[in-house]
């Protein structure tokens, strides 16, 4: 299978990641061996992008196999790809999940939320943290792209 990150881009990332990188980050990976045609390449660009830093770790389940997890995980569709921190052996979810194939621009997002996992930091003001320190409820957002 041809790579989707070539040298040039491994160095950039690399870069950015050394620069950038705190703490550990364990990406989860939710495939499906039916019906999933962004499966495969999702899989082989995060395991392309684990090298790059040894703060980085991939676990990979199936959807179908791993229905307990994919329930624990909230992941109900694929490819699905969870943002976690590590501690230790301890997975922190902070709820940063992708679905569906993290190219082109959607690139740029993957990397920069590896990048706020592992800074333990989501880049907001101060009076934004305050706002949802102090929000009682839980809040649902979405953000969709489409190739256009």
């Amino acid at each position: 299978m041809e790579k989707f990150l070539n040298d040039q881009i491994i160095e950039q990332v690399k870069g950015v990641f050394n620069d950038t990188l705190d703490h550990p980050v364990q990406i989860i990976y939710f495939g499906s061996q039916s019906r999933c045609e962004y499966c495969l390449p999702t899989r082989q660009l995060l395991e392309e992008i684990i090298p790059i830093s040894d703060k980085l770790s991939l676990v990979i389940y199936d959807l179908e196999s791993d229905p307990e997890l994919a329930r624990q995980y909230r992941v109900d569709r694929t490819p699905g790809i969870i943002i976690a921190g590590l501690d230790r052996e301890k997975t922190i979810d902070y709820g940063v999940r992708f679905y569906g194939m993290p190219s082109g621009h959607e690139f740029n997002s993957l990397i920069n939320s590896i990048i706020m996992v592992s800074q333990r930091s989501g880049g907001l003001d101060p009076e934004s943290q305050q706002f949802l320190i102090n929000l009682h409820q839980d809040v649902l957002l979405q953000v969709f792209v489409t190739p256009t």
